[in-house]
Protein backbone atom coordinates (compact mmCIF):
# COMPACT_ATOMS: atom_id res chain seq x y z
CA UNK A 1 0.00 0.00 0.00
CA UNK A 2 1.56 3.19 -1.30
CA UNK A 3 0.03 5.43 2.21
CA UNK A 4 3.37 7.24 2.51
CA UNK A 5 3.58 9.03 -0.72
CA UNK A 6 -0.74 9.91 -1.33
CA UNK A 7 0.31 13.56 -0.67
CA UNK A 8 -2.65 15.86 -0.04
CA UNK A 9 -3.44 19.15 -1.26
CA UNK A 10 -5.68 22.53 -0.03
CA UNK A 11 -9.16 22.18 -1.20
CA UNK A 12 -8.85 25.84 -2.56
CA UNK A 13 -9.82 28.57 0.80
CA UNK A 14 -12.19 26.17 1.79
CA UNK A 15 -9.73 24.95 4.75
CA UNK A 16 -9.83 21.34 3.98
CA UNK A 17 -6.43 19.70 3.24
CA UNK A 18 -7.73 16.23 1.11
CA UNK A 19 -5.58 13.27 -0.63
CA UNK A 20 -5.26 14.30 -4.09
CA UNK A 21 -6.29 10.68 -4.85
CA UNK A 22 -9.80 10.94 -3.17
CA UNK A 23 -12.93 8.97 -3.93
CA UNK A 24 -16.22 9.20 -5.67
CA UNK A 25 -18.70 7.16 -4.72
CA UNK A 26 -21.42 7.42 -7.35
CA UNK A 27 -20.57 3.66 -8.71
CA UNK A 28 -21.38 2.23 -4.88
CA UNK A 29 -24.58 3.63 -5.02
CA UNK A 30 -25.84 2.86 -8.89
CA UNK A 31 -25.88 3.20 -12.15
CA UNK A 32 -22.72 1.39 -13.07
CA UNK A 33 -24.03 -2.24 -12.80
CA UNK A 34 -24.78 -4.05 -9.39
CA UNK A 35 -22.26 -3.58 -6.34
CA UNK A 36 -22.48 -5.72 -3.46
CA UNK A 37 -22.70 -4.26 -0.02
CA UNK A 38 -19.41 -6.06 0.98
CA UNK A 39 -17.66 -4.59 -2.30
CA UNK A 40 -18.71 -1.24 -1.85
CA UNK A 41 -17.33 -1.52 2.15
CA UNK A 42 -14.51 -3.24 0.83
CA UNK A 43 -13.72 -0.38 -1.51
CA UNK A 44 -14.05 2.34 1.68
CA UNK A 45 -11.77 0.51 3.59
CA UNK A 46 -8.87 -0.06 1.34
CA UNK A 47 -9.14 3.66 0.20
CA UNK A 48 -9.39 4.75 4.04
CA UNK A 49 -5.82 2.24 4.30
CA UNK A 50 -4.62 3.88 1.45
CA UNK A 51 -4.18 7.41 2.94
CA UNK A 52 -7.74 9.03 1.42
CA UNK A 53 -9.69 11.55 3.62
CA UNK A 54 -12.03 12.70 1.00
CA UNK A 55 -15.29 11.00 -0.23
CA UNK A 56 -17.92 12.50 -3.09
CA UNK A 57 -21.23 11.09 -3.29
CA UNK A 58 -24.70 12.65 -4.27
CA UNK A 59 -28.35 12.21 -2.46
CA UNK A 60 -29.79 10.74 -5.40
CA UNK A 61 -26.90 7.46 -6.18
CA UNK A 62 -28.60 4.81 -5.08
CA UNK A 63 -31.69 7.37 -3.82
CA UNK A 64 -29.75 7.57 -0.41
CA UNK A 65 -27.68 4.63 -1.09
CA UNK A 66 -23.99 5.73 -1.12
CA UNK A 67 -24.40 8.44 1.55
CA UNK A 68 -25.90 5.66 3.93
CA UNK A 69 -23.07 3.44 3.16
CA UNK A 70 -20.47 6.11 3.49
CA UNK A 71 -22.06 7.21 6.99
CA UNK A 72 -22.14 3.81 7.93
CA UNK A 73 -17.77 3.27 7.29
CA UNK A 74 -16.96 6.97 7.71
CA UNK A 75 -19.44 8.79 9.45
CA UNK A 76 -18.35 9.22 12.73
CA UNK A 77 -14.86 10.42 11.71
CA UNK A 78 -13.66 13.59 11.61
CA UNK A 79 -10.59 13.01 9.97
CA UNK A 80 -12.58 11.85 6.82
CA UNK A 81 -14.31 14.59 4.85
CA UNK A 82 -17.37 13.73 2.70
CA UNK A 83 -18.58 16.18 0.02
CA UNK A 84 -22.14 15.46 -1.41
CA UNK A 85 -24.81 16.71 -3.88
CA UNK A 86 -27.95 17.69 -3.87
CA UNK A 87 -31.25 19.32 -6.21
CA UNK A 88 -31.17 15.86 -8.48
CA UNK A 89 -33.85 13.80 -6.09
CA UNK A 90 -36.83 15.66 -7.86
CA UNK A 91 -36.48 17.34 -11.16
CA UNK A 92 -33.84 18.91 -11.96
CA UNK A 93 -35.50 21.80 -13.63
CA UNK A 94 -38.25 22.64 -11.20
CA UNK A 95 -37.21 26.13 -9.23
CA UNK A 96 -38.39 24.57 -6.00
CA UNK A 97 -35.52 21.96 -6.09
CA UNK A 98 -33.82 24.88 -5.23
CA UNK A 99 -35.36 26.79 -3.06
CA UNK A 100 -34.69 27.05 0.96
CA UNK A 101 -37.60 24.55 1.79
CA UNK A 102 -36.74 21.74 -0.33
CA UNK A 103 -32.52 22.46 -0.15
CA UNK A 104 -32.95 22.42 4.07
CA UNK A 105 -34.95 19.13 3.22
CA UNK A 106 -32.46 17.57 1.51
CA UNK A 107 -29.29 18.89 3.16
CA UNK A 108 -31.34 17.46 6.71
CA UNK A 109 -31.53 14.02 4.54
CA UNK A 110 -28.02 13.71 3.89
CA UNK A 111 -26.89 14.63 7.27
CA UNK A 112 -29.04 12.09 8.61
CA UNK A 113 -27.56 9.02 6.17
CA UNK A 114 -24.40 10.68 6.62
CA UNK A 115 -24.55 10.35 10.29
CA UNK A 116 -23.14 13.65 10.61
CA UNK A 117 -24.29 17.11 11.79
CA UNK A 118 -21.93 19.34 9.09
CA UNK A 119 -21.58 18.34 5.48
CA UNK A 120 -18.06 18.81 4.50
CA UNK A 121 -18.43 20.19 1.00
CA UNK A 122 -22.48 20.78 -0.27
CA UNK A 123 -22.67 20.79 -4.06
CA UNK A 124 -25.52 21.67 -6.76
CA UNK A 125 -25.47 18.85 -8.39
CA UNK A 126 -25.06 19.63 -12.40
CA UNK A 127 -27.59 22.68 -12.34
CA UNK A 128 -29.38 24.20 -15.52
CA UNK A 129 -27.32 27.54 -16.09
CA UNK A 130 -30.28 29.71 -15.66
CA UNK A 131 -29.94 28.22 -11.99
CA UNK A 132 -26.13 29.33 -11.49
CA UNK A 133 -27.07 32.57 -13.75
CA UNK A 134 -30.05 33.55 -11.14
CA UNK A 135 -28.15 32.33 -7.82
CA UNK A 136 -30.86 32.27 -5.21
CA UNK A 137 -29.69 29.15 -4.48
CA UNK A 138 -26.46 30.35 -3.68
CA UNK A 139 -27.93 32.42 -0.75
CA UNK A 140 -30.30 29.32 0.75
CA UNK A 141 -26.31 27.50 0.88
CA UNK A 142 -25.04 30.69 3.16
CA UNK A 143 -27.81 30.17 5.05
CA UNK A 144 -26.87 26.85 5.76
CA UNK A 145 -23.54 27.72 6.34
CA UNK A 146 -24.03 30.01 8.85
CA UNK A 147 -26.18 27.58 11.01
CA UNK A 148 -23.39 25.28 11.21
CA UNK A 149 -25.10 21.98 8.89
CA UNK A 150 -22.57 22.88 5.35
CA UNK A 151 -18.59 24.18 6.13
CA UNK A 152 -17.99 25.06 2.99
CA UNK A 153 -20.20 24.81 -0.72
CA UNK A 154 -19.73 24.79 -4.24
CA UNK A 155 -21.81 23.60 -7.67
CA UNK A 156 -20.84 20.48 -9.67
CA UNK A 157 -20.79 22.10 -13.51
CA UNK A 158 -21.02 20.92 -17.06
CA UNK A 159 -19.15 22.82 -18.64
CA UNK A 160 -16.25 25.64 -18.50
CA UNK A 161 -19.10 28.56 -18.91
CA UNK A 162 -21.46 27.02 -16.10
CA UNK A 163 -17.83 27.31 -13.57
CA UNK A 164 -17.18 30.45 -15.07
CA UNK A 165 -20.32 31.44 -13.95
CA UNK A 166 -20.81 29.53 -10.83
CA UNK A 167 -17.28 31.25 -9.41
CA UNK A 168 -18.89 34.72 -9.77
CA UNK A 169 -21.30 34.22 -6.65
CA UNK A 170 -19.74 34.93 -3.28
CA UNK A 171 -19.14 31.55 -1.17
CA UNK A 172 -18.45 29.40 -4.10
CA UNK A 173 -15.33 27.17 -2.96
CA UNK A 174 -15.44 24.29 -4.83
CA UNK A 175 -15.93 23.34 -8.33
CA UNK A 176 -16.67 19.73 -9.47
CA UNK A 177 -15.58 19.41 -13.42
CA UNK A 178 -15.34 16.40 -15.94
CA UNK A 179 -11.11 16.69 -16.28
CA UNK A 180 -9.22 13.96 -18.41
CA UNK A 181 -7.63 13.50 -21.23
CA UNK A 182 -10.50 13.62 -23.46
CA UNK A 183 -11.58 16.76 -21.40
CA UNK A 184 -8.45 18.92 -21.57
CA UNK A 185 -10.65 22.18 -22.64
CA UNK A 186 -10.86 22.85 -18.80
CA UNK A 187 -7.01 23.98 -18.96
CA UNK A 188 -7.51 26.98 -20.86
CA UNK A 189 -11.11 27.52 -20.49
CA UNK A 190 -11.70 27.32 -16.67
CA UNK A 191 -8.52 26.95 -14.77
CA UNK A 192 -7.37 30.40 -15.26
CA UNK A 193 -10.39 31.36 -13.32
CA UNK A 194 -10.27 28.77 -10.55
CA UNK A 195 -6.82 29.82 -9.45
CA UNK A 196 -7.89 33.84 -9.83
CA UNK A 197 -10.91 32.81 -7.17
CA UNK A 198 -8.66 30.61 -4.97
CA UNK A 199 -11.48 27.52 -5.69
CA UNK A 200 -10.80 24.07 -5.02
CA UNK A 201 -11.31 21.41 -8.12
CA UNK A 202 -12.75 18.30 -8.09
CA UNK A 203 -12.33 16.46 -11.48
CA UNK A 204 -14.70 13.74 -11.67
CA UNK A 205 -14.89 10.90 -14.60
CA UNK A 206 -11.32 11.16 -14.84
CA UNK A 207 -10.90 7.91 -16.35
CA UNK A 208 -13.44 8.50 -18.91
CA UNK A 209 -16.10 5.98 -17.58
CA UNK A 210 -13.05 3.27 -17.89
CA UNK A 211 -12.57 4.03 -21.21
CA UNK A 212 -8.74 5.67 -20.31
CA UNK A 213 -7.82 2.34 -18.48
CA UNK A 214 -7.43 0.60 -21.89
CA UNK A 215 -9.51 -2.35 -21.07
CA UNK A 216 -12.18 -2.13 -23.25
CA UNK A 217 -12.89 -3.16 -26.93
CA UNK A 218 -15.34 -2.38 -29.68
CA UNK A 219 -17.05 -5.85 -28.38
CA UNK A 220 -17.28 -5.07 -24.98
CA UNK A 221 -21.15 -4.12 -22.71
CA UNK A 222 -22.68 -3.12 -19.60
CA UNK A 223 -25.88 -4.17 -17.89
CA UNK A 224 -29.01 -2.21 -18.82
CA UNK A 225 -28.86 -0.56 -15.82
CA UNK A 226 -25.42 0.84 -16.04
CA UNK A 227 -25.07 4.83 -17.49
CA UNK A 228 -22.57 3.36 -19.95
CA UNK A 229 -25.66 1.17 -21.87
CA UNK A 230 -28.67 4.10 -21.88
CA UNK A 231 -26.66 6.89 -21.76
CA UNK A 232 -24.35 7.18 -24.31
CA UNK A 233 -26.12 10.04 -26.56
CA UNK A 234 -27.36 11.95 -23.36
CA UNK A 235 -31.06 10.59 -23.31
CA UNK A 236 -31.12 10.12 -18.90
CA UNK A 237 -28.41 13.38 -18.09
CA UNK A 238 -25.48 15.10 -19.56
CA UNK A 239 -23.83 13.19 -22.29
CA UNK A 240 -20.36 14.32 -20.42
CA UNK A 241 -20.93 11.96 -17.74
CA UNK A 242 -20.78 9.11 -19.75
CA UNK A 243 -16.98 8.26 -21.92
CA UNK A 244 -16.76 12.02 -21.41
CA UNK A 245 -18.98 12.48 -24.11
CA UNK A 246 -16.51 10.85 -26.69
CA UNK A 247 -19.08 8.22 -28.60
CA UNK A 248 -17.74 4.61 -27.39
CA UNK A 249 -16.28 3.10 -30.06
CA UNK A 250 -14.15 6.09 -30.90
CA UNK A 251 -12.80 6.02 -27.63
CA UNK A 252 -11.94 2.59 -27.91
CA UNK A 253 -10.10 3.68 -30.54
CA UNK A 254 -8.54 6.83 -29.30
CA UNK A 255 -7.38 4.93 -25.81
CA UNK A 256 -5.26 2.77 -28.10
CA UNK A 257 -3.23 5.31 -29.84
CA UNK A 258 -2.95 6.08 -26.13
CA UNK A 259 -0.81 3.58 -24.83
CA UNK A 260 2.40 5.08 -24.46
CA UNK A 261 0.84 6.95 -21.67
CA UNK A 262 1.23 3.97 -19.60
CA UNK A 263 5.35 3.43 -20.26
CA UNK A 264 7.15 3.83 -17.16
CA UNK A 265 3.98 4.31 -15.26
CA UNK A 266 2.91 0.50 -14.70
CA UNK A 267 -0.92 1.07 -16.26
CA UNK A 268 -2.95 3.25 -17.91
CA UNK A 269 -5.62 3.83 -15.39
CA UNK A 270 -2.48 5.22 -12.75
CA UNK A 271 -0.83 7.27 -16.16
CA UNK A 272 -4.42 8.87 -16.79
CA UNK A 273 -4.92 10.16 -13.00
CA UNK A 274 -1.36 11.30 -13.18
CA UNK A 275 -2.66 13.73 -16.32
CA UNK A 276 -5.17 14.63 -13.62
CA UNK A 277 -2.84 15.22 -11.00
CA UNK A 278 -0.14 17.53 -13.08
CA UNK A 279 -2.70 20.51 -13.25
CA UNK A 280 -2.08 22.38 -10.67
CA UNK A 281 -5.31 23.86 -10.10
CA UNK A 282 -7.08 20.41 -9.60
CA UNK A 283 -7.51 19.58 -5.78
CA UNK A 284 -7.95 16.00 -6.26
CA UNK A 285 -9.31 13.51 -8.30
CA UNK A 286 -12.04 11.54 -7.92
CA UNK A 287 -12.49 8.36 -9.55
CA UNK A 288 -15.01 5.93 -8.60
CA UNK A 289 -14.55 2.59 -7.42
CA UNK A 290 -16.76 -0.65 -7.18
CA UNK A 291 -14.61 -3.31 -5.29
CA UNK A 292 -10.95 -2.76 -2.96
CA UNK A 293 -8.47 -3.78 -6.46
CA UNK A 294 -9.80 -1.17 -8.06
CA UNK A 295 -8.78 1.39 -5.51
CA UNK A 296 -6.03 0.26 -4.69
CA UNK A 297 -4.97 0.29 -8.76
CA UNK A 298 -5.86 3.99 -8.63
CA UNK A 299 -4.05 4.69 -5.55
CA UNK A 300 -1.03 3.68 -7.80
CA UNK A 301 -1.50 7.20 -9.49
CA UNK A 302 -0.09 9.08 -6.97
CA UNK A 303 3.18 7.09 -6.81
CA UNK A 304 4.27 7.21 -10.64
CA UNK A 305 6.68 9.91 -12.70
CA UNK A 306 5.04 13.08 -13.76
CA UNK A 307 4.17 13.86 -17.21
CA UNK A 308 7.34 15.83 -19.11
CA UNK A 309 5.82 19.37 -20.80
CA UNK A 310 6.87 17.51 -24.39
CA UNK A 311 4.53 14.79 -23.05
CA UNK A 312 1.40 17.03 -21.98
CA UNK A 313 2.35 18.91 -25.30
CA UNK A 314 1.64 15.89 -26.97
CA UNK A 315 -1.93 15.31 -25.24
CA UNK A 316 -2.71 18.20 -25.66
CA UNK A 317 -2.45 18.21 -30.06
CA UNK A 318 -4.00 15.04 -29.15
CA UNK A 319 -6.74 16.08 -27.56
CA UNK A 320 -7.53 18.76 -30.15
CA UNK A 321 -6.61 17.34 -33.21
CA UNK A 322 -8.34 13.45 -32.65
CA UNK A 323 -10.92 14.30 -30.21
CA UNK A 324 -12.62 17.89 -29.15
CA UNK A 325 -13.69 17.50 -32.73
CA UNK A 326 -15.76 14.44 -31.70
CA UNK A 327 -17.20 15.32 -28.40
CA UNK A 328 -20.55 15.38 -27.79
CA UNK A 329 -22.47 17.86 -25.90
CA UNK A 330 -21.47 21.52 -25.06
CA UNK A 331 -17.82 21.48 -23.23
Amino acid sequence: MIAAVLTKRPLGRTGLVVSEVSFGAWAIGGDWGEVTEADALAGVEAALAGGVNLFDTADVYGRGRSEELLGRTVGGRDDVYIATKFCRWDDVADPASYQERRVRAYCEASLRRLRRETIDVYQVHSPPTEVIERGEVFDVLRTLQREGKVRSFGVSVETAAQGRRALEHEGVAVLQVIFNIFRQNLVDELFPQVEEAGAGVLARIPLASGLLTGKFTRDTTFPPEDHRTYNREGAAFNVGETFAGVPFELGVELAEELRWIADGRGTMAAAALRFVLDQPQVSAAIPGFKSARQVEENLDAASVPAFSPAELERLASFYRDRVRPHILGDL
